[in-house]
């Protein structure tokens, strides 16, 4: 449904409890069970807050069925190099992609010390997702 650059992020509202979904561009997938994706609205953006409140989400991703998956917030360390990685990949979209990251955020984004939130979304099948 969403091909192999975009996924759709299952994750529950923080103050509702409810349900909540959002799609998500894959900055990296280094593993079949792991994906990582940045918040391009910095710490502020909604499902960013949820998923630090519970971790645990829903991942739709290609044609593998919903899988639960626990998310964890990338280390700045982990997120310069995951924005490096994604640079190298595709370059002629982070031309673009950059200049609106920086409009958004207020601030450069580069490699070093990226203001890019990531989060990696790791599929665990022995996790209720929801």
């Amino acid at each position: 449904m969403f091909g192999s650059r975009l996924l759709m992020l299952e994750h529950i509202g923080r103050r509702s409890g409810r349900r909540r979904y959002v799609v998500l561009e894959v900055v990296d997938h280094p593993t079949p069970d792991t994906y990582v994706v940045a918040s391009g609205f910095g710490g502020n953006a909604q499902w960013f807050r949820n998923i630090q409140a519970n971790p645990r989400v829903r991942v739709y991703a290609g044609s593998r069925a919903p899988t639960p998956a626990r998310a964890r917030v990338l280390s700045q360390h982990e997120a310069d190099n995951t924005l490096g990685i994604y640079i190298r990949r595709h370059p002629h979209a982070w031309t673009a992609f950059q200049r609106v990251l920086e409009n958004t955020l207020g601030t450069s984004v580069t490699e070093t010390n990226t203001p890019l939130p990531m989060v990696e979304l790791r599929m665990a099948a022995n996790q209720s997702g929801g």
